[in-house]
């Protein structure tokens, strides 16, 4: 496991035309330069250059479309989409986000049975077309229940689109919107497709100070005829649904090529200055934050890359995507503001400065947990899973590490499968954590057993587990058991040294502890139950000379390794 370093990339594993795609894309932005990179962000300039370059290579056509609806070799690939994730992310989140919204654009398009617009869709994916999904607007967010985007039913069997959607990726050049409302007369929901440049729709604004355009715009009586909708009723919720189950993955693999630019410049720049006649980068503090930035960042990594084979083995019997997926979006966004913190803290004022690709990291990570629905409801979409996942243990087939290049179809045929999430058989956990021992391992297993205990104790009642805040820090505990787990799990297929996994649970063991603290601080929590709770805390075991190794042989050895061309 390693961390992205684009001069240094072997994508020798990844067919030719991928490899491609990847190699062409790190070309384009160390070409650009990051002079270039910096100015555009700081003047918000539109980046007609990456749609172009996007054009020219038939990116879109070759990642984005199911191979029907593709040219030779396009497929929906999501392990080789996990690397052009972290290449746009590490250049920029604004290049992902147009990236990121196209995806969300097109899943109620390839959910539908419409093979008109669907086959329209190939057409513009030819043409270097973007998209986008019309779905939150600015009086409800992401309530669909209360939208107010209406489709009112004409006499000759058409419909008039009326209302406004807000907060919309791509709003301004979109070759098509996939647009989320209901039926003036029944109620009842429709997804329906519609054009940017259509004299009815009209583009408003720009709602954020940023080189991305995320629309406000609004339909002024916009002509829709049967052969425009994607889906209705029952369908057109499930498409939703569906499109954000696997969409919001990829903000995790952003968050991940963001921390990884900030990762190698806070190193370049600790290890080369020179404060009280040694380098800042030898400072004991500066040592220890490096090493949880390292240790944090490889396991992003190593958790993002094995979630993605749940999703890529989904299927009607098995959907423990449900349960990886808002993972990602949470633990693995949320751990990369971890990261950027600790980095921050060691570039200090440097981090400031205009000139520096720190500056858009500290400003961008932040807002990928608070995109696809907040930290909070997944959270508590991960909570759903609680009883199942540490005392049921439902048999549950092993699942390979997939990295063959097919179309991943399934997350286009969904159907209602999001729904009765507590039936989804989730295996034994405790099979992989027993296959793993490092010392700082043990001592995290030794908490996971003492927090069963914990659950088993508090008994929770259905009205504390509608209680968001006692159920968000409970969370916190059981995500991180999910979390290691899947780390495990990778480690078996793509071996992480014993040195780095101690590091990975180095760090676990005080993030519980941290967590079951805040627990027993809860008002719900009994003065009994709180000492439970704090009998969760447990010291990390450190060896100093292999901490001063492994700082050695796994941080230091990357210093200049990988500077983005001025």
């Amino acid at each position: 496991m390693q961390i992205l370093n684009p001069k240094k990339t072997d994508y020798s594993h990844l067919d030719e035309k991928t490899q491609h795609i990847l190699k062409s894309t790190i070309q384009f932005f160390e070409t650009k330069g990051k002079q270039k990179l910096k100015s555009d962000d700081h003047s918000y300039r539109w980046y007609d250059d990456f749609i172009e370059h996007l054009k020219k290579e038939n990116i879109f056509g070759q990642l984005l479309a199911p191979p029907a609806f593709g040219t030779e070799g396009s497929r929906f690939d999501n392990y080789r989409n996990c690397y052009f994730n972290e290449i746009l992310g590490f250049y920029g989140l604004s290049y992902w986000y147009v990236w990121q919204v196209s995806i969300l654009g097109l899943g109620p398009i390839w959910n539908s049975q419409n093979e008109k617009v669907k086959n329209e869709t190939k057409e513009d994916l030819l043409k270097g077309g973007v998209f986008g999904f019309g779905l939150s607007e600015k009086e409800h967010g992401a309530d669909l229940i209360s939208s107010d985007m209406m489709l009112y039913p004409q006499k000759d069997g058409t419909y008039l689109a009326k209302g406004s959607k807000y907060y919309i990726g791509n709003g301004n050049v979109a070759s098509r919107l996939s647009v989320f409302g209901k039926n003036a007369e029944t109620g009842k929901f429709v997804f329906f497709a519609v054009r940017t440049n259509h004299p009815k729709y009209e583009l408003k604004q720009n709602v954020v100070q940023s080189q991305k355009y995320v629309a406000e715009f609004q339909l002024n009586d916009y002509p829709i005829t049967e052969e425009d909708i994607l889906s209705k009723d029952r369908d057109a919720w499930d498409a939703a649904l569906a499109t954000v189950a696997y969409a919001k993955y990829n903000l995790g693999w952003a968050s991940i090529g963001i921390a990884s630019h900030a990762f190698h410049e806070a190193l370049n720049h600790a290890a080369n200055r020179r404060l009280f006649n040694d380098t800042v980068a030898n400072f004991p503090h500066i040592k220890r934050l490096f090493i949880d930035a390292y240790a944090r960042l490889i396991a992003m990594k190593a958790f993002a890359f094995r979630a993605c084979d749940y999703m890529r083995a989904a299927s009607k019997e098995d959907r423990r995507y449900l349960l990886f997926n808002p993972m990602v979006k949470m633990k693995v966004t949320m751990q990369a503001e971890e990261v950027i913190n600790h980095l921050w803290d060691i570039i200090a004022a440097k981090g400031f400065e205009k000139d520096m690709y720190f500056e858009m990291a500290t400003r961008d990570i932040r807002m990928l947990p608070k995109l696809e629905g907040t930290v909070h409801i997944n959270m508590m979409l991960v909570n759903q899973f609680l009883n199942a996942y540490l005392f049921e243990k439902k048999p549950a087939k092993k699942v390979p590490h997939i990295t063959a290049p097919q179309s991943d179809d399934f997350l286009f045929a969904q159907g209602a499968t999001t729904k009765a999430t507590r039936n989804v058989p989730l295996g034994d956990y405790e099979e992989i954590y027993g296959k793993f021992s490092t010392p700082n391992l043990n001592v995290f297993k030794s908490q996971i057993q003492s927090f069963v205990e914990l659950v088993k104790t508090l008994s929770l009642s259905k009205e504390d587990q509608t209680d968001i805040d006692l159920m968000l820090s409970i969370g916190e505990l059981l995500s991180l058991i999910i979390y290691g787990q899947l780390i495990l799990e990778y480690s078996e297929f793509d071996s992480i040294d014993e040195d780095s996994l101690d590091a990975i649970f180095h760090v676990f063991v005080r993030d519980f502890s941290r967590y079951a603290t805040d627990l027993a601080g809860k008002e719900k929590i009994s003065e009994a139950h709180s000492k439970l709770c704090l009998g969760l805390v447990r010291k990390s075991i450190y060896d100093q000379e292999k901490i001063d190794t492994f700082y050695v042989n796994k941080i230091l050895a990357l210093k200049d390794t990988y500077r983005m061309n001025p």
